[in-house]
């Protein structure tokens, strides 16, 4: 009888524990995790243009001041993803975010900086697409005053934008307008000065906006190369790249940035 009543209790002890487990891991399955990727300050004094490390296994930055200073994490540089989020903030404050899909799922952004070129890599447009009623700065924002999807690596003769939206202007292959604008830009490859980490929407295409001809174009912060065609602007904030494999949403405006982020998903595909 003592046996009996020892191996009932030992089999509810175990039953217990697998059902405990099994609730663990229905839990958590619930949730999807962003993870951070790269971050853009235009005003910490290194410029992440076209040229730096977009598509290197090279590590930028420091854990501690990753949402602070330009920032790229390897690992996760390097890991298949099929979600992004571009996030722009206030020192780890969320301003705006949109989401979108990768046409092509489960390729790093590593892969897509080394192999996509002059490509639409997103479709649908965004997925998620949320500013704060607080938010300045919004009428040329590279990001988020235009519409469209997600184009890499969209080099037009000697010039390279490495993230634009296909709602602003997208240059042709032979055009040296200047006038693609976006996120990792360099003008004139070869030419230190031509070096630009954001640069604003505006339509004033080369040689109308130069020292000579009109007014310079105006960059967001000091991170460029010294030429007069071009000022140092006001920063509208960070901005920041996540990654997932399957989150679709991304926290809103008003939240605090982190390294990793759990959010459950708002749609599912399969």
């Amino acid at each position: 009888m003592k046996f009996r009543q020892g191996l009932a209790v030992t089999l509810s002890l175990l039953l217990g524990l697998t059902l405990s487990r099994d609730l663990e891991r229905v839990e958590k399955a619930r949730f999807c995790t962003w993870y951070l990727a790269m971050n853009l300050n235009p005003a910490d004094g290194h410029i992440m243009d076209y040229l730096e490390c977009w598509d290197q296994d090279r590590f930028i930055g420091t854990y501690k001041e990753a949402l602070s200073k330009d920032y790229l994490n390897r690992v996760v540089w390097s890991h298949p993803i099929s979600y992004i989020a571009l996030v722009r903030h206030q020192a780890g404050e969320i301003d705006a975010v949109k989401v979108f899909r990768f046409i092509q799922g489960h390729k790093s952004l590593l892969y897509r900086f080394q192999n996509d070129q002059r490509k639409v890599v997103t479709e649908g447009g965004p997925l998620q697409e949320s500013i704060s009623a607080m938010a300045q700065n919004l009428e040329d924002d590279p990001v988020f005053s235009v519409d469209g999807d997600l184009a890499f690596n969209w080099v037009y003769a000697n010039n390279g934008v490495r993230i634009v939206l296909t709602g602003g202007h997208l240059s042709a292959a032979d055009s040296n307008d200047e006038n693609t604008h976006g996120l990792g830009n360099h003008i004139s490859f070869g030419e230190h000065t031509g070096a630009r980490e954001i640069s604003n929407i505006h339509d004033c295409p080369h040689p109308s906006c130069t020292n000579k001809g009109g007014k310079p174009i105006q960059l967001q912060g000091t991170d460029h190369g010294v030429d007069g065609r071009v000022n140092s602007g006001p920063v509208y904030g960070n901005y920041a790249i996540y990654v997932s494999e399957d989150a679709t949403s991304f926290p809103s405006p008003g939240q605090m940035l982190q390294l990793e982020l759990e959010v459950e998903p708002a749609l599912r595909f399969f």
